[in-house]
């Protein structure tokens, strides 16, 4: 692509991105408008017009499968050379480089969980702790040393900044821990994930050459998720510029949720103190909701007591469906109920893979995952096994391998299902859950060679061992039931985000106002993981028998509209999808019936061609309006409500021909 073909493909907002290719730029981007877009094309443009050489780009981002796709995306740009990886792994791959020579011998193996180690310093100290205790001191080690707080200044930061001390420990005791981890560490010969950080560090800063070598090959950085850097991370990407200012930084301030892991918002609002001369650029255009559930974002975070570094974002969706609240008597009503509506989506045409259920803890998803398997809806669990480490998998992608060795030719969709036909693929699922995982799993790879756009096996088994580096597993079958952090880059088609009461969102332990101030960031990431239907949800009490008296979360006040208890007397929620229908069914005449039925129809080719769920063409609510009022023109038909400026240019021809009986046929793009 030209630079002008690049530039083209951008709004002006991302257009000033891709065109800022020298000096610090600082990007302030809203859930859902393109960032990941606006920074690869700012780095193909810069690629494309000179300004720097792709192979000395290091695009850092947070998780293994951002840096796989944003690898992808350079790639399709036609900048394969430019290097996009994790902190962690970037720093790993440059410290196996320089160990040898710096230290001698090779790089100490790296410990994967901390917890033996804990449980054994712990014990060393006589300290008695559990398996969850373990888990939160192994946390808080973490935090001590992405923060650079040793042993000796522990107690005191913690004091500072009023956190508690996990495990019921006292400061002192803690800190003694701290300096037993590390000998324990020694004593095994092994590192941990912060410790690669922490040598790297050590290396740039003491080592000229090193130093040296790095910034030769490395003059130009874009990092993502900046809202999310804690002090080791901005420390290692100071000592990677050594004082240049070519880096540009793109994060959103209200998706800061990670604080208590020492992530800070700070380094993101204080770029330009830092780098004189900074230009910031806001990217406020969202692709991603409809223009109701970016009113609610903007209403949840306009409530916010911080806001320095937060932008107002705007709907560039048609209008959908209108966000949903309901209140319930009980947690058991509460998951009846959002299995219902999810019932009703699904017959609507919805995928399962494409809804959410998010909550703010791990303990809330049971009576979720019950009330669903109730009504045969597949869930989401996560597996226990990594998916490339399944024997099926391993064995299936040597069977590739083998293949591609001895040059097998055909089209590569054909060629993969012909190699794992002996190793579980059929074109039809077997019966029985072992064979089911084993097909499921060989479907996946046979997914996967389907969108690839390898010309050869041998291509498309590259591509495979770049998503075993990077871990990129398969997109999860089913009913996603998720924790909002969880669900942080990601998003559904619809979302129903639950447990809004005083306790669970704001949790209970979150005291300070800046501890609630987290809690509002969490519910704004979680409203905007939803494209076309958003559903707000609380239950009254815990139990049926009204144990566990509960509020609705002081995050919704001013926001929650009346109160519409389901099942309470005399104010009744309003009806599912279902009963709509049924009752739609029984008081319209049969012309009112038959039309329903073809506007349905026609929704659907429309939803299938333009790659979107039904409701997001109309709502089931809104074809029954029209097929009631079986409207004669425009005019009568923008009366409907649903039906706005935008879909009245888009829809009212083939829908005024629906109701005056006419066969109305969508083509392609229609």
């Amino acid at each position: 692509m030209s630079p002008e073909e690049l530039l083209d493909a951008l709004d002006p907002d991302q257009r000033s991105v891709a065109t800022q290719v020298a000096g610090p730029l600082a990007v302030l981007a809203g859930a859902g408008t393109g960032k990941t877009r606006a920074i690869t094309y700012r780095i193909a443009y810069g690629a494309a017009v000179g300004a720097f050489d792709p192979s000395n780009v290091l695009a850092v981002t947070f998780t293994q499968r951002a840096a796989f796709e944003m690898r992808h995306r350079l790639a399709q740009l036609g900048v394969p050379k430019a290097q996009a990886r994790t902190f962690h792994s970037a720093a790993l791959r440059q410290l196996r480089h320089f160990w040898p020579t710096v230290v001698g011998g090779p790089l100490p193996d790296i410990v994967p969980h901390k917890a033996s180690l804990v449980a054994a310093s712990a014990a060393r100290l006589g300290i008695t702790i559990d398996r969850t205790n373990v888990r939160d001191i192994a946390a808080e080690v973490e935090w001590a040393k992405v923060s650079m707080i040793d042993s000796a200044h522990y107690a005191s930061r913690v004091a500072r900044l009023h956190r508690d001390v996990p495990a019921g420990l006292d400061a002192a005791d803690m800190a003694r821990l701290l300096d037993v981890y590390e000998d324990a560490k020694n004593e095994r010969g092994v590192i941990d994930f912060e410790d690669i950080l922490i040598y790297l560090c050590g290396m740039l800063q003491e080592r000229a050459d090193v130093a040296s070598i790095v910034r030769k090959q490395y003059r130009s950085f874009v990092v993502d998720e900046f809202q999310d850097v804690n002090l080791l991370q901005a420390r290692l990407l100071d000592l990677w510029l050594g004082g240049r200012h070519d880096v540009c930084v793109v994060g959103d301030v209200a998706q800061t949720i990670y604080s208590f892991t020492g992530a800070s918002p700070d380094y993101l609002t204080g770029f330009g103190r830092k780098h004189p001369g900074a230009r910031v650029i806001e990217l406020t255009r969202d692709y991603r909701s409809t223009p109701q559930i970016v009113t609610l974002a903007n209403d949840v975070l306009s409530r916010a007591t911080q806001r320095e570094g937060t932008v107002r974002l705007s709907s560039q969706r048609d209008g959908g469906p209108h966000v949903g609240y309901w209140t319930y008597e009980d947690d058991h009503a509460e998951a009846q109920g959002v299995a219902a509506q999810i019932a009703d989506l699904i017959a609507g045409g919805v995928q399962p893979h494409n809804i959410a259920v998010l909550m703010r803890t791990n303990g809330q998803s049971q009576v979720f995952e019950e009330a669903l398997g109730h009504r045969g809806i597949p869930v989401a669990v996560a597996a226990g096994k990594p998916f490339f480490a399944r024997d099926d998998v391993r064995t299936a992608i040597s069977r590739l391998r083998t293949a591609a060795a001895a040059s097998e030719e055909g089209a590569l969709g054909e060629v993969v299902r012909d190699v794992l036909s002996g190793v579980g693929w059929s074109p039809e699922a077997p019966s029985g859950q072992a064979g089911s995982e084993r097909w499921s799993n060989m479907n996946a790879i046979v997914g996967w060679a389907d969108d690839s756009k390898a010309a050869t096996l041998a291509g498309f088994v590259a591509e495979l061992d770049e998503r075993i580096a990077y871990q990129v597993e398969p997109d999860k079958a089913g009913v996603e039931l998720a924790t909002i952090h969880a669900a942080k880059g990601l998003e559904w088609d619809a979302v129903f985000l639950v447990g809004l009461s005083e306790g669970l969102l704001p949790i209970s332990y979150a005291k300070t106002p800046a501890a609630r101030e987290e809690e509002r960031r969490l519910l704004y990431v979680a409203v905007t993981r939803a494209r076309d239907l958003l559903t707000l949800s609380w239950a009254r009490s815990r139990g049926a028998d009204g144990r566990g008296k509960r509020k609705r979360s002081r995050l919704l006040d001013g926001i929650w509209p009346d109160e519409r208890p389901v099942g309470a007397p005399k104010k009744k929620g309003r009806p599912s999808t279902r009963a709509a229908n049924k009752a739609f069914e029984e008081e319209a005449s049969p012309q009112a019936i038959e039309l329903f039925g073809r506007l349905k129809a026609w929704r659907l080719e429309v939803a299938r061609q333009a790659g979107v769920p039904p409701f997001a063409v109309f709502t089931d609510q809104t074809l029954r309006d029209i097929a009631v009022a079986m409207p004669k023109n425009t005019t009568q038909l923008r009366v409907i409500r649903g039906i706005g400026d935008v879909k009245v240019q888009r829809f009212a021809a083939p829908v005024l021909a629906l109701v005056r009986g006419e066969e109305v046929v969508v083509d392609e793009g229609a």
